[in-house]
């Protein structure tokens, strides 16, 4: 959806960013909405944009605008008017109306506040929603990705209705009419857990080579960009802030409880080491049944770990499906947000799970990262953020063979499609891709690589030379 809305990432200074909303309202008719995302005010020196940079080019249109990571957003006076925000609202539980010294909203909002404007962002239609899939799907397979892990338009403050309309509305029209091009696992609101119990009573886990139902999602905390990512100790540059528990932890735990009691895999979003130690401890809470069953616990980003953490994603067998090319965008944020020593003592620590014995799986986290498989391995190789010269925390670099796993065989068990695909070997699909060259030393070596051909199921769905993409 965000590919057919203003686009902000990359955005570096502040007078882009207002000039960006200039030139996007200038084609919207009065009155109608202005969307986009994308933004990360780290990039332009930290400070948090403000309705009253936009008020003044935007009088007659309402607009919302999602910082990078999705747990955050701006809105402009109209918008925060059409919602009823004002100095009177009380923060709602996991989430915060950001103020000025005054008291009066600013126009950001964070996570679970989101919902304040979010019902009053009018709805895409379907046939824009079938039109983003096609979109997303041809972007993916540019890159040479055949399978994603999809959680869904599913965010602290966002309807849980959106996932199961765009898996009724989206996903099985496209299976139907012949229009998917890559292999969905999808996740769901885990508040909905019993309608997904039902969907795979009847129709099992498989419902076609396409889409597969994969288990129910969660989150605990919010993002460091956003200052709401739960940690032990404060914020070095917010004293009296520790973060965000954006969810209930006895609700949590029932309905994780549930989940697992009727064999949905279950996924919980953890970014401070705080709610990694709190998510493991539930996992580890949870009544185990005599007969051992392959649960493939989640959580995701794991980003931030508090010492000794580490060796208990091994020890309790959970999976840390975590995003390499968000340490691109961290590195100068985690050293300002937590100090340099406590930033590196326990930020991306990739080496040192794989080490304990720990389950890595790698993906995006697209939109709030690029698709870009190429690119994210040899971030988790190199581990060199922009503008930097060596590598952040180079303990922490792996090697090709198993940043390659993490993508391809690892990613796969973590959705449990790894008697499908996730390698080429004798009764799974054929996915596959095929590279500018023939040397992993030349990637390795940062000679430029392009995705030449993407095929899945052995045949070709991508070509860079477009009268081959049929062949």
């Amino acid at each position: 959806m965000l590919m057919a809305r203003v686009e902000l990432r990359g955005v570096n200074t502040k007078d882009l960013f207002v000039d960006k909303i200039r030139k996007a309202v200038a084609n919207v008719k009065q009155g109608s909405w202005l969307l986009g995302g994308g933004w990360n005010n780290d990039i332009w020196g930290g400070d948090l944009p403000m309705a009253s940079w936009i008020d003044s080019i935007t009088p007659h249109n309402p607009v919302w605008l999602t910082r990078m990571d999705g747990h955050m957003g701006l809105a402009n006076t109209l918008a925060l008017t059409l919602a009823g925000i004002s100095h009177n609202n009380e923060n709602p539980n996991g989430g915060a109306i950001v103020r000025n010294n005054d008291g009066e909203p600013t126009g950001l909002l964070i996570d679970s506040a989101m919902k304040l404007v979010l019902p009053h962002v009018p709805e895409a239609s379907v046939d824009e929603r079938r039109e983003a899939l096609l979109r997303a799907s041809n972007h993916a397979l540019k890159r040479g990705v055949t399978t994603v892990v999809d959680f869904g338009r599913y965010f602290p403050g966002a309807s849980t209705e959106y996932s199961w309309e765009d898996f009724s509305d989206v996903y099985k029209w496209a299976d139907l009419s012949g229009n998917m091009m890559t292999r969905v696992c999808l996740f769901f609101p885990m508040e909905t857990w019993s309608r997904l119990v039902d969907l795979m009573s009847k129709s099992g886990r498989v419902l076609s080579q396409w889409i597969y139902l994969g288990g129910v999602k969660a989150f605990a905390d919010g993002s460091l960009g956003s200052n709401s990512a739960l940690f032990h100790e404060p914020y070095a540059d917010d004293p009296n802030n520790y973060g965000l528990q954006v969810v209930d932890l006895d609700g949590l735990y029932n309905m994780t409880l549930s989940s697992d009691k009727f064999g949905l895999q279950v996924s919980i979003h953890a970014i401070g080491d705080r709610t990694n130690d709190l998510i493991l401890d539930m996992y580890a809470s949870l009544p185990s049944e005599k007969q051992i069953r392959d649960r493939r616990y989640r959580i995701e980003h794991a980003q931030h770990l508090a010492p000794g953490t580490v060796a208990r994603f091994g020890e309790q067998s959970v999976i840390a499906s975590v995003q390499p090319d968000h340490l691109l965008d961290d590195a100068d944020s985690a050293t300002k947000k937590l100090g340099s020593e406590r930033a590196e003592r326990g930020s991306y620590l990739f080496k040192s799970l794989l080490t304990n014995n720990a389950q890595l799986a790698f993906g995006s986290d697209w939109p709030v990262a690029d698709i870009n498989p190429l690119k994210s391995i040899r971030t988790s190789m190199k581990r060199i953020p922009p503008r930097w010269e060596k590598a952040w925390i180079p303990s922490e670099c792996l090697c090709l063979e198993d940043a390659l796993k993490a993508y391809t065989i690892s990613a796969a068990h973590a959705c449990f499609l790894d008697k499908y695909v996730g390698s080429l070997s004798p009764g799974k699909y054929a996915d596959f891709v095929v590279l500018s060259t023939n040397s992993w030393e030349d990637f390795a070596t940062e000679v430029n690589v392009d995705v030449e051909a993407t095929y899945v199921g052995g045949s070709k769905a991508y070509s860079i030379k477009p009268e081959d993409k049929n062949e």
